[in-house]
């Protein structure tokens, strides 16, 4: 059944190829009101040699073809971006087996009224590995049909208006995120199982009413309200979040205001156990999954409530730079969060987010997506079509590298920062995300999960990118990622993979183009082997 749903997307393809007014490069179709859309449907053909360097040495020819499609959308009420990519890999030999792989990212908002009334939506399909200590490695460097599959989506409206001098905001979001693959089942270096995330639904709701410093009083004043919830499959997990509070802005000068709020929270974490077998066994479903005992009570793991707070600083010294930085207490300790951005020239910036919550892996994953910008490039590894962790952009919030690391079921508590760079100079567009994630897992005592409880993983993560153009015709592109995986389970043992990329593409005619690319990927494990491949790709691509 997976396998057929994906062949729906061909005839829209199609459709969107067989729109010429729309599908030029750099060209573009008006639908009234100065909104712009470019359509750029293409077809790809490769052939792919990869070489395993270590620990075997086989090798594997493959052929590839796929179909695509990039779409972006800048207009008055309506914004935003599509990248997607249909594949179909073809080996060559008994131990390459055929791969159908489908990439996508997207991120789109639409005022229904304007200025008041928005509909926010996002996606996200790709490719991910899972390693023996439960982290995952995004863009695996092999296409032998031995990885997995990440989809999440989300939509919802958003709502801005005034009575009076009080601004009224609303959000509500509903997030779905599921992982699936070939053979669910993780065994880690001991030979034990590891509860792989499945799937969660997210809904997320906000509501603020404030003034502004000087509109009613010398500071500002708010009060709001906000609920989260995700229910996990594995296990009936349910993370749930409700609070209230109240804020004040106090302006110090110009640039510089202080910022406080207190408020009340309920947070709750909840599971059943698994079921087990007559002889006290696990009972594993035929993905490798733990099967839920729905007869067994529901029983809390998390269960914190009371007083919060928190105090922080504003510092907007330009419409270019902005500075805030929060502290203050939160699930029941310390709690940390903040943004900085600098738009440093009209081609270049530097973003930093700190952030602290509460979530599952589906969860995580939602929040940021819904944080990417309304407009991106897409970046793409050259040899397989996946997608980088970071797109092109020079908004905040353009990595999901800090969303990715363990596939672990466990709710937890993550927290970290991310911080990337991006230039676009025209002939060069360059950029890199880097970022450090914390998650401390929560499960409730007496149950399967409990060995999971206040154990820590640690993950650091790099992506770079650069496209350069040679001359009219020719464009030099490179990647390079790193991710450092760190397990606080017993015998999980520490992951390093990593990965270089360079493609040259040379443009035939106006629309027929050819790529060379190499590529060096690895992984490095603390108690497994190690394993390194070297790929290489001739291909050509035609756009409508």
């Amino acid at each position: 059944m997976r396998f057929c749903w994906k062949f729906l997307l061909l005839p829209v393809l199609a459709a969107l190829a067989a729109t010429p007014a729309l599908a030029r490069e750099g060209g573009g179709g008006s639908t009234g009101g100065g909104q712009r859309i470019e359509v750029r449907p293409y077809i790809e053909a490769a052939q792919v040699l990869s070489a395993e360097l270590s620990p075997g040495n086989d090798t594997v020819t493959y052929t590839r073809l796929a179909a695509g499609v990039d779409t972006s959308i800048n207009g008055r009420n309506t914004a935003g971006e599509l990248s997607l990519r249909y594949a179909r890999t073809i080996g060559w030999g008994k131990d390459a087996p055929d791969v159908d792989e489908i990439t996508g990212i997207a991120r789109v908002s639409a005022s229904i009224i304007p200025r008041t009334l928005t509909i926010e939506a996002g996606g996200l399909a790709t490719r991910t590995h899972f390693e023996g200590n439960g982290g995952s490695v995004l863009n695996p460097f092999s296409s032998d049909g031995d990885s997995n599959t990440l989809y999440s989506v989300y939509a919802g409206p958003s709502l801005q208006t005034h009575a009076g001098d009080v601004a009224l905001t609303a959000n509500y979001r509903i997030g779905y995120t599921r992982l699936e693959g070939p053979d669910g089942i993780l065994a880690g270096p001991d030979g034990d199982p590891v509860d792989v995330f499945d799937h969660s639904t997210v809904h997320m709701a906000t509501l603020h009413a404030g003034t502004q410093p000087g509109d009613v009083l010398p500071v500002g004043l708010g009060l709001g309200a906000g609920w989260y919830r995700e229910d996990i499959s594995n296990l009936d997990q349910r993370a749930q979040d409700r609070h209230v509070r109240a804020d004040v802005t106090v302006p110090v000068s110009r640039t510089v205001a202080l910022v406080g709020g207190v408020g009340y929270e309920d947070v709750e974490i909840s599971s059943r156990d698994a079921l087990f077998d007559a002889d006290g066994n696990p009972v594993f479903d035929s993905k490798g999954r733990l099967k839920t005992d729905k007869s067994a009570p529901r029983v809390m793991a998390y269960d914190v409530e009371g007083l919060i707070w928190d105090v922080g600083v504003i510092w907007r010294p330009s419409v270019r730079t902005t500075l805030e930085a929060h502290v203050g207490r939160r699930y029941g300790a310390t709690s940390y969060h903040g943004s900085f951005g600098w738009q440093m020239t009209r081609r270049s910036s530097v973003n930093v987010m700190v952030y602290d919550n509460v979530a599952g892996f589906g969860g995580q994953l939602n929040n940021a997506l819904s944080s990417l910008p309304t407009s991106f490039d897409a970046v793409r590894n050259a040899l397989t079509g996946d997608l980088n962790s970071c797109v092109g952009s020079l908004e905040q919030g353009s990595c999901l590298g800090s969303a990715l690391g363990s596939v672990r079921s466990a709710t937890f508590r993550g927290r970290g920062i991310a911080a990337s760079y991006a230039v676009d100079l025209g002939r060069i567009q360059a950029g890199i995300g880097a970022g450090y994630d914390r998650r401390k897992f929560i499960a409730a005592e007496g149950t399967i999960l409990a060995s999971a409880n206040g154990v820590i993983d640690e993950n650091i993560w790099l992506a770079a990118y650069a496209n350069l153009r040679l001359d009219r015709r020719s464009t030099l592109s490179g990647d390079i990622r790193a991710n450092w995986l760190n397990s606080g389970f017993a015998n999980g043992g520490d992951v390093t993979a990593w990965g270089a990329g360079l493609a040259y593409d040379r443009l035939l005619t106006d629309r027929l183009s050819a790529t060379a690319a190499v590529r060096l990927d690895g992984i490095t494990r603390e108690i497994e082997e190690d394993s390194s491949y070297l790929t290489a790709l001739l291909g050509m691509r035609y756009s409508f």
